[in-house]
């Protein structure tokens, strides 16, 4: 596949592909074993994998265990709580938090609305909300 056939993946997207394949693993996987469990559809090179697999581990989403001269790597976490992460990021590189919180907000559409209140609901022990 040339490089103008492949689409462009969207932010994490790649984290979210490897770190799936590792949760469902029964046991710590090396690079070559994760690249193997990933879609033929959406190939990816070696190099790429063994890169986001490294950056996952610096940033404390993957155990990592030398095995000989490789590694193998398994999830310390799930695909919802790095995403959570990955919101949560965001939120505090904006220094407007109520603003952005705001915008979030409004652009959610009712279901989820719905499950957000009564989160909020449960985290503050079912204080009324405003």
């Amino acid at each position: 596949m040339s490089g103008k056939d492949q689409r462009r993946r969207g932010p994490g997207e790649l984290e979210s592909a490897l770190l799936d394949v590792l949760v469902g693993a029964d046991r710590p996987l090396t690079p070559g074993d994760v690249r193997e469990k990933l879609p033929a559809e959406d190939p990816l090179s070696y190099s790429t994998v063994v890169t986001i697999l490294t950056r996952m581990y610096a940033k404390g989403v993957l155990a990592r265990y030398r095995d000989g001269r490789a590694f193998r790597y398994a999830p310390l976490t799930d695909g919802p709580s790095l995403t959570a992460q990955r919101m949560g990021r965001l939120l505090d590189a904006d220094a407007d938090h109520e603003t952005v919180l705001q915008r979030f907000v409004a652009g959610l559409g009712p279901g989820d609305e719905a499950v957000l209140r009564r989160l909020l609901s449960e985290t503050r022990g079912d204080e009324e909300l405003a």
